[in-house]
């Protein structure tokens, strides 16, 4: 079997660069667990795989369709130029044609595609990231959370108990690939206990919904969903599953915190902290953020694992997300260990 096989009919023929109504070289799949993303000259088109775990369902096309529509409204808060439209796979007479009048085969998403060397994640590896990237990110979070909305239903996502069907999800989810490799049961353990006992001081999260900190947030908010170009571009945010999106802003902020972490850039994730919690007025924000800077890396190390169980990737990319699946789950150590001291 090669390995164009393993993918669906649609995506073998959106590989071929005449397939689109514009110009086109090369097209590059990029492969997440829930998404097949196609670089194609100008712009991105990005797909969802009919896949179902629990806390996301893709199985239908009419599903896919509805999440595809919330993708270009939720994403055009912070990127109203970037997400152009829905996208739609059609057979026409037997042949898979995009934008086509026949019966839909698929639905998408297309976007414009962002200088590639722009993006965070490449910024990082080049060791250019420096403190006017983070002071701008911070200008644009700051009245993104401000605006972002607020009420009785969103606010009830902040609890102990809400946040608990999310942090406690992952334990399940994760405890089949204990001692695979990548998670020791003695992470397992440690990371697991600390964040029961954590979940426990319901006082905190109370009070972080009487200050109005519950927002509908990013839900994805780190490095390789932003582009530092003309302007900060933040993208991709989550829009499958409500209460990874309605969440405390303390969780967003964290995540990108994190992530500043595991690239070994612990000044400018302290800089990002300092200067959102004073810009924002947030004096409780850092009393959450090493709990939810953990739930962040194990949800990493728990994506991690799911892209190297997808049959559709290579060996490589497999072997990739393992490896990096594991530094993730070190790191999430590392927080449960600073917060027990």
């Amino acid at each position: 079997m090669t390995e164009s096989t393993k993918y669906p009919d649609y995506i073998q023929t959106l590989l071929d660069p005449a397939a689109y109504p514009h110009p086109v070289e090369a097209v590059e799949l990029v492969q997440t667990h829930i998404s097949f993303v196609l670089l194609a000259g100008d712009f991105v088109y990005k797909f969802k795989k009919p896949v179902n775990f629990g806390f996301l369902d893709f199985s239908t096309l009419e599903k896919r369709k509805q999440c595809c529509e919330q993708e270009l409204i939720l994403n055009r808060r912070l990127c109203p130029d970037i997400y152009l439209g829905l996208v739609r796979v059609t057979a026409d007479n037997g042949t898979l044609v995009l934008d086509g009048r026949g019966e839909v085969v698929e639905y998408g998403v297309k976007m414009v595609r962002m200088p590639e060397d722009r993006m965070m994640g490449r910024i990082i590896e080049r060791g250019e990231l420096n403190r006017d990237h983070i002071l701008s990110l911070v200008d644009v979070l700051v009245p993104f959370y401000e605006r972002a909305d607020r009420n009785a239903e969103i606010d009830g996502y902040g609890s102990a108990e809400a946040v608990a069907v999310n942090v406690l999800e992952n334990f399940d989810q994760t405890r089949e690939f204990i001692g695979g490799g990548a998670l020791k049961p003695e992470q397992f353990d440690r990371i697991s206990s600390y964040a029961r006992s954590f979940l426990a001081r319901e006082e905190l999260f109370d009070a972080r919904i009487e200050k109005g900190r519950i927002r509908d947030c990013h839900g994805d908010l780190y490095s390789a969903n932003i582009c530092l170009a003309d302007k900060v571009y933040i993208y991709d945010c989550i829009e499958f599953n409500r209460r990874f999106r309605y969440c405390d802003v303390a969780s967003d902020v964290a995540f990108l915190a994190m992530d500043l972490d595991f690239h070994g850039l612990q000044d400018l994730s302290a800089l990002f902290i300092e200067e959102f919690c004073k810009k924002s007025g947030d004096d409780t924000l850092t009393g959450m953020l090493t709990f939810y800077a953990c739930y962040r890396a194990y949800v990493r190390g728990k994506i991690g694992l799911f892209t190297a169980g997808d049959p559709a990737v290579d060996e490589k990319v497999k072997e990739k997300n393992l490896d990096m699946a594991r530094r993730y789950f070190v790191l999430a150590e590392q927080y449960a260990r600073q917060e027990n001291g």
